[in-house]
């Protein structure tokens, strides 16, 4: 227990002397390093002198997560397995059973099993619930149950799940599994391409041209981009996204923060696909993020007709920063705003109601901004038409 104690001591110290070279904590490093003393302390005496034996590592745990509650959903702490998914959902590459997979208390469900991947070959089915991974029960799992499908390429894992009331077991062989970021396309007539683009990891931009230019190749002369259920993600994957319909050089999106590095500009660098093709953007409440950059990009350009209820409303921008252990601190650094200046952020995190609840930006107090060609788009509440 001393030795623990000691390494969570001088672990602060050292987090000390880094925000003294840190610009954007010079002037508060005096409170910083008091309340981190403070802390210490307390932290020192209850795992020495508790009536029961405690896990440093859960009360720990448990003080980062209280104290990032307090900010936002989006700023969060993120241990080794966070950090792994973290960088399966960017780049869409990871060694599994080929499913999108919702972890519950006592099951499993499979979302969608990726086509010819192997849980499809294995035979199951969106909807199913798995309820135990080769011995293991899953409601007897205290981690995430979902890395227990996880493992290396060839090897198999056996799973017990239930279909319509109806037990089964199936063996699965494990394999590299690439996540697409358009999972389909298609022409919906003869003279209609419709995309659906999924979410925006390292592979979305490559992927969307590809099929923008497949679909023109087959008679497109106009699109359909479906961004309905996409909660986003990187964020200069969204910039190529619109760059594929606008001009080299063309405004995107603007970042502002307090921290000035992060105050940023973002441009289009490539000469587009195609600046003319007629395009309409599906959105819906799910739509978030990235969705938001490029429907209300597309938007404010008037270079895309916008159909769908209306989106999420995350105007918030994210960057991982590393911490020690493989962990990390995933910090809102900035908001975004749309060519015409607005933030389409939704809920107010940093006025909350009586209840501690983020609230809703009242429409009276939407502000009016004007498109390209002058019509009117509000900010406040997301994306809508």
């Amino acid at each position: 227990m001393k030795n623990i104690v000691k390494k969570n001591i001088v672990i602060p110290i050292i987090l000390s002397a880094i925000f003294i070279s840190t610009t954007a904590f010079k002037n508060d490093f005096f409170e910083i390093a008091k309340q981190i003393e403070i802390f210490t302390t307390l932290y020192k005496e209850i795992n020495m002198n508790y009536v029961d034996e405690t896990n440093p590592a859960d009360l720990m745990d448990t003080a980062i997560k209280s104290m990032l509650d307090d900010l936002d959903p989006y700023t969060r702490f993120m241990n080794e397995q966070d950090v792994e998914a973290a960088r399966i959902n960017n780049t869409g590459d990871y060694t599994g059973i080929g499913a999108r997979v919702k972890t519950q208390k006592d099951k499993l469900i499979i979302i969608e099993p990726y086509k010819d991947y192997p849980a499809d070959k294995a035979g199951l089915k969106a909807g199913d619930e798995i309820i135990k991974v080769g011995d293991i029960m899953v409601s007897d799992y205290k981690e995430d149950s979902g890395n227990l499908l996880k493992g290396a390429s060839g090897s198999t894992v056996n799973v017990t799940f239930k279909r319509n009331n109806n037990t089964k077991t199936a063996t699965i062989e494990r394999a590299e599994v690439e996540i697409k970021a358009v999972p389909h396309y298609s022409m919906v007539d003869t003279k209609t391409g419709y995309v659906v683009l999924s979410k925006f990891n390292r592979k979305a931009s490559a992927e969307t041209s590809y099929a923008i230019r497949d679909l023109k190749a087959q008679g497109a002369e106009r699109l359909i981009l479906d961004l309905r259920g996409n909660p986003g993600g990187l964020l200069n994957e969204a910039v190529n996204i619109v760059n594929l319909f606008v001009p080299k050089g063309q405004l995107v999106v603007t970042t502002k923060s307090k921290v000035k590095k992060y105050n940023k500009q973002y441009f289009t660098s490539r000469e587009p696909l195609d600046t003319d093709i007629p395009l309409v953007v599906l959105i819906d409440e799910s739509s978030a993020s990235a969705s938001e950059i490029v429907s209300g990009t597309l938007q404010d350009l008037d270079r895309a007709v916008i159909v769908g209820a209306r989106s999420f409303g995350k105007g918030l921008v994210q960057r991982p920063k590393q911490l020690t252990y493989g962990t990390q601190v995933k910090i809102t650094i900035s908001r975004y705003y749309t060519p015409s200046g607005r933030c389409i952020q939704s809920l107010d995190y940093w006025n909350r109601n009586e209840n501690g609840e983020a609230v809703r930006v009242k429409q009276e107090n939407y502000n009016e901004f004007k498109t390209k060609n002058g019509r009117k788009v509000f900010d406040g509440g997301g994306i809508f038409s």
